[in-house]
C-alpha cells in the first residue's frame, strides 16, 4: 500500500498547480528522486530528509502567521551566537499561536510558539530550544521524519481532497502534523534534556534552565494549556525524575562556582 501511495502522492505535489503551493521555493528535482520506485524510509537519504523538512517547515510558514516583532526580536536575542547544530545552519521563527510549543526540523529550521515564550523566561526558552536541538543532534528528528512521511503518505483520506492541488496540501500538512506532534521514547528524550542541560550551560546560561522549563512544562499537564510539547515532557511516568536529574546537575554546577 505504502510503496504504491509514495510515488502517487509526490507525483501530484509537484504537478500541482495549485496557488497556495505557487508560492512555496519548491525543489522538485529532490522531490522526485525522493519518489523513486517503490521508496520506502528506510532508502531515504540525509539529503531527501531534509529537503522534505523544508518542504514542510515552507507549508507550516505559509499556514501560520508569525508573532509580532517584539517576539521575533527576543528569540533571535536569546539564540544570539548559536548558528549551527550538527553542522547545519539554524533559522529562527516565532510563530502568532497560543500553544505552548516549540519544533526543530531536521534541517535547521526551528519554530516557536508565542505561547511558549510568554511561559518561559529568557534562560529556560534557552534551555527548551536546546533540547529540541538535542533531537536534531542524536538524529532523532529524522527518524521522526520519516515516520511522518509514511504515516502521511499511508492516509487514504488524501485520495478524496477533492482536487489535485488540494491533494498535495494535504500531504504536506499531514507530514507537518505529524512531525510536529511526533513521540519519542523516553531514552532519547533523556538524552535530549542532557543536551539542553549541556547546551545551556556551554552558552553561560542559568545551569537551573532545564529543570525549571521541566516543572513548568509538566505542570501544564491536564491544563487548559496543555499542549503536545507539554504531553511529551509529562507523558512518560518518571517525568519528576527527569526534572530531578537536572536539578542534580545544575546543583553540581552550582558547588563548583
Amino acid at each position: 500500500m505504502i510503496k504504491r501511495l509514495l510515488p502517487l502522492l509526490l507525483a501530484v505535489v509537484m504537478s500541482s498547480g495549485c496557488a497556495v503551493l505557487a508560492g512555496l521555493d519548491w525543489d522538485y528535482g529532490h522531490l522526485t528522486n525522493a519518489a523513486g520506485t517503490a521508496i520506502t524510509a528506510a532508502t531515504m537519504s540525509d539529503e531527501q530528509i531534509d529537503e522534505l523538512c523544508r518542504q514542510s517547515v515552507a507549508y507550516a510558514d505559509s499556514q501560520t502567521p508569525a508573532a509580532g516583532a517584539v517576539y521575533q526580536q527576543r528569540l533571535l536575542k536569546v539564540m544570539n551566537g548559536v548558528n549551527a547544530v550538527d553542522g547545519k545552519p539554524l533559522n529562527f521563527k516565532v510563530y502568532n499561536n497560543k500553544e505552548v510549543n516549540a519544533c526543530a526540523y531536521g534541517d535547521g529550521s526551528v519554530r516557536v510558539n508565542s505561547g511558549l515564550m510568554d511561559l518561559m523566561d529568557d534562560d529556560e526558552l534557552f534551555a527548551v530550544i536546546g533540547h529540541e536541538l538535542g533531537h536534531v543532534a542524536h538524529k532523532d528528528s529524522k527518524k521522526a521524519m520519516q515516520r511522518a512521511y509514511l504515516s502521511a503518505a499511508a492516509q487514504e483520506a488524501v485520495y478524496a481532497a477533492g482536487g489535485v492541488g488540494q491533494m498535495a496540501v494535504m500531504l504536506l500538512g499531514n507530514v507537518s502534523d505529524a512531525y510536529i506532534n511526533a513521540q519519542f521514547s523516553q531514552k532519547q528524550e533523556l538524552k535530549a534534556d542532557d543536551f539542553g542541560f549541556e547546551f545551556s550551560v556551554a552558552n553561560g546560561r542559568d545551569p537551573y534552565g532545564m529543570y525549571n522549563s521541566l516543572n513548568k512544562l509538566v505542570s501544564l499537564s491536564g491544563s487548559q494549556q496543555t499542549s503536545e510539547l507539554s504531553k511529551r515532557f509529562s507523558s512518560h511516568p518518571d517525568s519528576q525524575m527527569r526534572a530531578e536529574r537536572m536539578k542534580e546537575k545544575a546543583d553540581a554546577i552550582s558547588k563548583k562556582q
